[in-house]
């Protein structure tokens, strides 16, 4: 029985960070699932295709390699824009959840981030964690990360689209952001990644010790 991690919470809150931490931690397989919306989006946009036929989005969808997502490419801002519009569609969200509890099911575990993995695509995670922070914070380091890339970026205008992602995000009817009831809330506000880093390996650690004394994983698998 493979050991499942998800953990959700709004763009830019720390959560893809904290997860590949976490995933090289343990040693267990991450995925970042808004980077399989992003290749679905590139793959249309490459192709010449048009964003909003949701019948040629979702084949392009079942194409996705989950293997070969480069987040240096899918991280551009045009592909993420792309990818807020196609991630609305249900027929896009039901290939691409079929793909990703696929890998959620990789031994010896995995660690998932998005939003909706706790509610959605691994309701039965062993760990849901929702990592979250201010609008105004998430700004600040999406603004910071876009200079230190060599960009050039407006805090106000970064606010803007980080709050305009929020309310799309929230307000879809498929699958809205939002924290399962059993997950840990983690507010990354005034936080450091390593205290984030630390109270989500707590829990993790706790997790693992309960599954193993109840035979649920192997004893290779046990916390140290």
């Amino acid at each position: 029985m493979t050991f499942v991690i998800a953990i959700d919470g709004p763009a830019a809150a720390g959560k893809g960070t904290l997860s590949r931490r976490i995933a090289e931690q343990y040693g267990f397989h991450h995925l970042d699932t808004g980077l399989t919306y992003r290749a679905t989006a590139k793959a249309l946009m490459d192709a010449g295709l048009p964003l909003g036929d949701e019948a040629v989005a979702e084949t392009m969808a079942r194409e996705v390699d989950l293997s070969g997502l480069d987040r240096a490419v899918l991280s551009e801002h045009s592909i993420g824009e792309a990818a807020s519009k196609i991630a609305v569609m249900p027929a896009v969200r039901r290939a691409l959840v079929e793909a990703q509890r696929a890998f959620a099911r990789k031994e010896p575990g995995t660690v998932l981030d998005g939003r909706d993995i706790g509610t959605v695509v691994c309701p039965d995670a062993a760990v849901k964690l929702y990592v979250t922070a201010s609008p105004e914070v998430r700004a600040k380091r999406r603004h910071d990360e876009i200079i230190a890339g060599g960009g050039k970026a407006d805090y106000a205008a970064v606010f803007e689209d980080v709050k305009k992602r929020d309310e799309r995000d929230m307000g879809r009817a498929d699958s809205p952001l939002r924290p399962a009831e059993d997950a840990h809330l983690l507010d990354t506000s005034e936080m450091s990644i390593e205290a984030a880093f630390q109270a989500a390996k707590t829990l993790v650690d706790a997790a693992l010790k309960r599954r193993f004394e109840e035979g649920l994983i192997r004893p290779s698998r046990s916390p140290s």
